[in-house]
């Protein structure tokens, strides 16, 4: 057999030549289940050349591609602070579900757990996305020092996030992606409204929001199917007696 074909590449060229079949690799395989000569094969280039830009070997590898995937995740919330919060964060979350469909099988790995390659390093890489996802999340309420409350309900809402994309990813990635994307949106302004009625701050968030959302929008859409649903309720807003 041949030897792969080489291409002069600058340092920085080459490293991410490799960072990038590396990515191909764990994002539809499981991470013990990539190695060396695969991504070198990929790439086409020889194992030695790897072991040359990764002495640490696999391990090393896999964090340099799980850190340029942390940094396109990173990507995917930042969204100009301009018209309706929820058209915004469903621009967002749309990048999100694209990255999740993408890599279906190393987000998996990613967010379950269990790889022998997983270290301290790998966690903390997973959980900075997390922190960045919530900042940018609070930075689009107004709210850069969220209390408690509020707080809670935006890390409770990518959590759910989360494990919504990992049981669509496990049930065969039904429903469709847009109908899953809509769902989420849906929650979380059910989130942010079941917050509202208990904490002034999310209060005053959620009117300067809702204040700001269109009559033909995702929101007003909500509040039209919710009326039907609650219709037979309306006894509930009677006071009660005595």
């Amino acid at each position: 057999m041949s030897a792969p074909a080489y291409r002069r590449l600058s340092v920085e060229q080459r490293r991410t030549q490799l960072i990038e079949a590396a990515l191909g690799l764990f994002a539809h395989q499981l991470p013990e289940d990539v190695s060396l000569d695969g991504v070198a094969a990929a790439a086409g280039v020889s194992r030695p050349l790897v072991y040359r830009y990764f002495p640490g070997g696999k391990q090393q590898l896999y964090e340099a591609a799980l850190r340029s995937a942390a940094d396109e995740l990173e990507r995917c919330f930042d969204e100009p602070h301009e018209g309706p919060l929820v058209e915004r964060l469903g621009r967002a979350l749309s990048r999100y579900l694209r990255f999740v469909d993408e890599h279906d099988t190393g987000f998996m790995a990613l967010l379950q757990g269990g790889s022998v390659v997983e270290t301290s390093r790998t966690h903390a890489i997973v959980d900075e996305v997390r922190r960045t996802a919530a900042e940018q999340i609070l930075a689009h309420l107004g709210a850069p020092e969220p209390g408690a409350r509020l707080r809670l309900m935006v890390r409770t809402w990518i959590s759910a996030v989360e494990g919504a994309s990992l049981i669509w990813l496990d049930e065969d990635k039904q429903p469709p992606v847009e109908g899953l994307h809509d769902w989420l949106l849906d929650h979380f302004v059910s989130l942010l409204t079941i917050t509202a009625a208990g904490d002034p701050e999310t209060a005053a968030i959620a009117r300067r929001a809702l204040a700001r959302e269109e009559a033909d929008g995702r929101v007003a859409g909500l509040v039209r199917r919710l009326l039907p649903v609650v219709a037979d309720g309306a006894h509930l807003l009677a006071p009660p007696e005595g």
